[in-house]
């Protein structure tokens, strides 16, 4: 679920790109399947033909589905050019799409790591590493399990290298496309929702991650499921994932709190114990650490209840969300606490209906 009932109807946007309408800009970002580009309404290149086209309410949606800037219209810049600075980072991630930049590598380009940080938080309202992360997890997410070829993948992807293209996606999911797609592996798909965009993944046992895609542990956590599974997590298409999907789309949307699908989560005895009590939490009600530590049977366990919880892979499903403090305040989520705050006032809007 895009935010496009955040933008006009589809063909105005189309109309406005074509026509290069100045009233357009901000209220919308184009990408082009056939560039792997993304453009500002008015941006001075050609205009790809209707079918060809994705619009985005923001620059961070089009980055996580897999678009990179525009070098001629810079749909990155906040109405000026970016600095040197950030226009030379930029040039590195691309030439580097799976990896990351550590300080000493920074350091070796004569980039001081702190300068680099503060301009980049300055000038577009994210991290450097979060910038990184959203063009790694898009490129990573691209169609490739979908029949189409690596090359054809590649391209869609917005790398100008192949070698670009394998680096990222390995470093998402553990192995090449091409390998990926001739196991049994877990199968991840990218969900919209008012959020932000979340990945997905899951096997025939049920869905083993919900995370937001914006998450620095977002990674980390498909790599456990990789090593504690012993296979790999590939782009794909999955009944469980449908039903995912649709049922996150309920549930934001307000028709449906409830959620039904086949859960198998990865953990340890504790944990999977102390997740089968967050799904005893009812819809639109809140528990405290205490709590859940007296239901685990050890009245003293509340730190290790707050570390079950953060390692919870299928977040607003196990609602981790729903464990307060006992004196009422929010504290401990993953996703961030605006996330929750906003998660337990949308439940409580609803749950009252």
């Amino acid at each position: 679920m895009k935010t496009l009932e955040l933008l006009p109807p589809t063909e105005t946007m189309y109309r406005a790109l074509v026509n290069r309408d100045p009233s357009f800009e901000g209220i919308f970002f184009v990408g082009v399947r056939t560039t792997g580009i993304f453009c500002r309404p008015t941006c001075t290149a050609k205009k790809p033909a209707r079918e060809n086209v994705d619009f985005f309410a923001n620059s961070s949606e089009a980055l996580e589905s897999g678009y990179r800037p525009c070098l001629r219209c810079h749909p990155m810049e906040p109405g000026k050019r970016a600095p040197e600075l950030i226009e030379r980072l930029r040039a590195e991630v691309e030439r580097a799409p799976g990896g990351r930049l550590t300080d000493k590598e920074l350091t070796t380009l004569a980039i001081d790591p702190s300068t680099a940080r503060r301009q980049f938080k300055r000038h577009y309202g994210m991290t450097f590493q979060a910038y990184h992360r959203a063009r790694r997890m898009g490129v990573a997410l691209s169609e490739v399990c979908k029949g189409g070829g690596v090359q054809e993948a590649r391209n869609g992807s917005g790398f100008e290298s192949e070698s670009g293209f394998r680096e990222a996606f390995t470093k998402i999911f553990g192995e090449p496309p091409t390998a990926a797609r001739t196991r049994s592996p877990l199968f991840a798909e990218r969900i919209d929702t008012p959020l932000g965009a979340m990945i997905a993944v899951a096997d025939d046992r049920g869905l083993r991650l919900v995370e937001f895609i914006d998450r620095r542990a977002t990674e980390r956590e498909l790599s456990v499921l990789r090593k504690q599974l012993r296979t790999n997590v590939v782009p794909g298409e999955h009944r469980y994932l449908a039903a995912a999907r649709q049922q996150l789309a309920d549930y934001f949307s307000g028709k449906s709190l409830e959620f039904d699908i086949p859960l198998a989560p990865v953990g340890s005895p504790f944990q999977l114990r102390a997740w089968k009590i967050l799904q005893s939490i009812p819809v639109g009600e809140t528990r405290s650490y205490s709590w859940m530590a007296k239901r685990l049977g050890d009245e003293n366990a509340r730190r290790a209840v707050g570390r079950a919880n953060g390692t919870n892979m299928i977040c607003i499903i196990i609602p981790c969300h729903r464990v307060i403090r006992a004196d009422g305040t929010l504290c401990g989520y993953g996703g961030g606490l605006w996330r929750k705050k906003w998660l337990l006032d949308h439940e409580r809007r609803y749950a009252k209906k």
